[in-house]
């Protein structure tokens, strides 16, 4: 199989940066480098800002239905392409080659939701006290979207954002990952060729800290939304503060998994150690914490344990793979200062706990029992395949150490109490909730935290809200 050098995306047009810069791209699995990436300069943002107001102009003004019949051409596209771009997505980002076709498949779905959502963009009427006055209330799209993506979920993290952008009647500017460039550039293929205009989505790759820095202070950004680090998202919100853009945040997490005394748990297990181990722990709404009670937690942690075991680590190509290497060698650094630490803490390692091999960026299923709440992992977001295990005796408690972080991007609980049920969902602090089974995300709804993962949603009809100026017009009769 071959992978595809990527370009730029402007005005219509895959062209290489300006002066010919590029940058390598390696596939995790092996360390060796697979392909090239365009890396763009100031030239080509200019480029790309002037093609992007150039499209908003003509996407805002086309009716929704026709808006909504372009998306679906895209999403029928991404479909019939999704195995073959899975493959390329595994290449560059190292997951097994069945996650990356789901999440090639799922794209479709997350763009005919937004598509038919795009038609649902109501005004409303409102009674005047004076019978001479009309009053409406409309909604406009913002502007140009400048949008900035991880690498972790390359399609998905960029459909959701383009998906509610688009839909909303916005031009976007897609400042995708360096690291995993090619399958973000199918997605935009997939447009390209359903039809949207030219300049209403461009592609950049470049220096991120660059590319931020000159998008979006710039008058024609008039919305940024962001996903990844909280540290990062912190300093782009502080910019796009300055110059009151519309900002959307999807920042990091540290997902708290409560397994209650009366809960199920080989439901417990089957729910949260697919979760824990999908495309390697590299997941902002991974189980992480996992605090479970102290009258069911060696059978829990023996099951989790067993399952850590019995995972298939290898290429995301090969056959039989269940969970590939970490995206690249800064991640395997990572896994093993937290392992230092959470040792000498006194964590007691159930499996893994170190590297795989010597060629690419693999890394052992980790189970760690009796996590002092000191241990960094306890802390930090670990962001690989780690599961941090202590107990607790009084569910309040467990609450408390469920929220003692600034993180609240997603939680699970694990009951088969509806008291206990009601009170976690009241209390657990965070933006996403599964009680009783696995994650499950979807485009109908909200995908955002509260505290320090951020604001805003990037599912919904919340998501589109943020795309859209809320106007109100009187007219009076002469």
């Amino acid at each position: 199989m071959s992978y595809p050098n990527t370009q730029l995306f402007i005005d219509g047009q895959w062209r290489d940066a300006s002066d010919g810069k590029s940058l390598a791209v390696f596939n995790p699995a092996t360390g060796q480098e697979i392909g090239r990436v365009a890396h763009a300069n100031k030239a080509d943002m200019d480029a790309a800002l002037a093609s992007a107001q150039k499209g908003f102009e003509i996407w805002r003004d086309m009716p929704a239905i026709e808006r909504a019949r372009t998306m679906r051409r895209a999403a029928a596209l991404m479909r019939e392409r999704a195995a073959a771009i899975g493959e390329i997505l595994t290449q560059e980002q190292g997951k097994p080659v069945i996650e990356a076709r789901g999440e090639a498949a799922a794209a479709a779905d997350i763009i005919e939701w937004f598509a038919d959502e795009g038609m649902r963009v109501y005004g409303r009427i409102v009674p005047s006290r004076n019978l001479a006055v009309r009053q409406l209330v409309v909604k406009d799209p913002v502007g140009v979207v400048a949008a900035f993506t991880p690498w972790n979920f390359p399609i998905n993290q960029v459909v959701r954002k383009l998906g509610a952008a688009l839909a909303a009647g916005c031009a976007v500017i897609v400042k995708a990952p360096e690291e995993t460039p090619a399958s973000p550039a199918e997605l935009i293929r997939a447009f390209a060729d359903a039809g949207v205009p030219a300049g209403v989505i461009n592609l950049l790759y470049g220096n991120p800290a660059e590319i931020s820095g000159y998008l979006i202070p710039h008058p024609v950004v008039r919305k940024v939304t962001f996903t990844g680090s909280t540290p990062v998202g912190k300093q782009l919100a502080g910019l796009a503060g300055q110059h009151m853009k519309r900002v959307t945040m999807e920042l990091g997490g540290h997902a708290p998994v409560i397994v209650c005394d009366d809960a199920d748990i080989a439901l417990a297990v089957k729910c949260t150690a697919g979760a824990k181990f999908r495309n390697a722990g590299q997941v902002c709404i991974s189980p992480t914490r996992f605090l479970v009670h102290e009258s069911v937690k060696a059978d829990f942690v023996a099951a989790l344990t067993k399952y850590a075991k019995g995972l298939r680590v290898g290429d995301g190509l090969a056959e039989g793979t269940q969970m590939g290497p970490l995206a690249n060698p800064r991640r395997v650094t990572a896994m093993a200062e937290f392992m230092a630490d959470a040792v000498q803490s006194g964590a007691e390692v159930m499996t893994g706990g170190e590297r795989i091999g010597t060629a690419g960026n693999f890394y052992a299923p980790t189970i760690l029992d009796n996590v002092p709440l000191t241990a960094r992992i306890f802390n930090d977001e670990p962001f690989g395949p780690v599961a941090a295990v202590r107990g607790f005796t009084d569910l309040n408690e467990a609450v408390k150490e469920a929220n003692r972080l600034a993180f609240g991007l997603a939680g699970y609980a694990f009951t088969s109490s509806l008291k206990n049920a009601h009170l976690l969902s009241q209390r657990v602090e965070v933006g996403m909730l599964w009680v009783n089974q696995p994650a499950t995300p979807s485009a109908e709804l909200p995908f955002g935290g509260i505290k320090d993962s951020g604001y805003g949603s990037e599912g919904g009809p919340e998501a589109l809200e943020a795309c859209l100026n809320t106007r109100a017009i009187s007219i009076t009769n002469v």
